[in-house]
């Protein structure tokens, strides 16, 4: 991967899920004080867990995208290539599971509602931004590659 795609990459996911699973949640928790320390172990280690396994997720898809498509998360500057590796052989859209898995593991940590219902509203506008925007565009994109991608792999799970 060429440094110009690495920063342009860089750029990109501090800006699209850094803003909706980092700095959106974090201005959250501060502007409503919702921090609730009182959880058990196993439910704190649970929703770190499942943060981690959601940063995870997203990087290496963030990373199959630089290598694999050419390209970068954003749709100002989308790859050029269809990515159909890695979990993208089961799901369509491990990106965003993997933020939902960071939002999810938030939600949890803090034990809010606030940001139990953040996190069904992103859920919300991902499906639909993925059905009336991303799946349109991949289409024109991709055409028939992604027309079989669509009928073999599901959307979500």
């Amino acid at each position: 991967m060429n440094f110009s795609l690495f920063l342009r990459n860089l750029f990109f996911t501090l800006l699209q899920p850094g803003i909706v699973a980092g700095l959106v949640p974090c201005f959250l928790i501060k502007k409503i004080k919702i921090a609730n320390l009182d959880n058990s172990l196993l439910q704190n280690a649970v929703a770190i867990a499942l943060g981690l396994a959601g940063l995870i997720l997203m990087l290496d898809c963030i990373r199959r995208f630089a290598t694999e498509g050419k390209g970068t998360l954003s749709p100002a500057d989308p790859t050029k290539q269809l990515v159909v590796t890695g979990l993208y052989r089961r799901t369509r859209n491990p990106m965003y599971l993997g933020v939902m898995g960071i939002l999810a593991g938030e939600a949890l940590f803090w034990n809010n509602k606030w940001l139990w219902l953040y996190a069904g509203i992103v859920f919300l506008l991902f499906h639909c931004f993925i059905i009336f925007r991303e799946e349109p565009r991949l289409l024109r994109d991709f055409g028939a590659a992604y027309g079989e991608y669509q009928k073999n792999v599901r959307r979500w799970l």
